[in-house]
């Protein structure tokens, strides 16, 4: 309609998102003083790890006979060093490509590959009785929503930790993306099998 959205950025120690000032009565930030804050931060701080973890999957060796077979997204050639001094050269993918690539039946993925995978935006798993999981933007938050399930399936779905939200008028359902993601999506790829893991078009 022409007018102005005023947006918000809200900053924390390892994350930030931008969300329409209108929302935010309807999230947990409160408006607050200097000191206050100063103390939120230098608490939120001292919890962060001073290391993560994170699985890279890397295709190596003699790139060039096999160079058009792989994902076109990223052509960045990354050289890695292990701890044991290995040197390593090679192209990133994802671990939705990298699951493709090594299964020659059904599609396979643990949980933690699928959670990550999925939280990084670009994978979609397709399940069997038509459901399917993708990353989705929800008021400004990155949620993993399940959609094609029906009446029958919600009861189960919310007992495995799923939880649910009427967004414009429709029932929506989403895997949380705390440290009880994995563990829950491992309780719903053990139900619904993987039929196909496909990546979204490169914006």
């Amino acid at each position: 309609d022409g007018e102005v959205e005023r947006r918000v950025r809200l900053i924390r120690p390892t994350e930030a998102h931008n969300i329409p000032v209108r929302f935010m009565a309807e999230t947990h930030w409160v408006e607050t003083d200097g000191e206050t804050f100063a103390a939120a931060w230098k608490t939120e701080i001292a919890d962060v790890p001073e290391f993560t973890n994170a699985t890279l999957h890397m295709v190596t060796g003699l790139l060039l006979p096999i160079w058009k077979r792989l994902p076109n997204d990223s052509t960045r050639v990354y050289r890695l060093q292990t701890d044991h001094g290995e040197r390593i050269i090679g192209r990133k993918v994802s671990p939705a490509w990298a699951a493709n690539a090594t299964t020659t039946g059904a599609a396979a993925i643990t949980p933690d590959d699928a959670f990550t995978a999925l939280m990084d935006g670009r994978t979609i798993l397709d399940l069997t009785e038509g459901l399917q999981l993708r990353r989705v933007r929800v008021m400004g938050a990155n949620r993993i929503e399940l959609s094609g399930f029906d009446d029958t399936m919600r009861e189960r779905l919310t007992a495995y930790g799923l939880f649910h939200e009427i967004i414009s008028w429709k029932l929506r359902m989403f895997v949380p993306v705390d440290a009880n993601g994995p563990v829950v999506l491992a309780r719903v790829l053990d139900r619904w099998l993987v039929n196909r893991i496909g990546e979204k078009e490169a914006a």
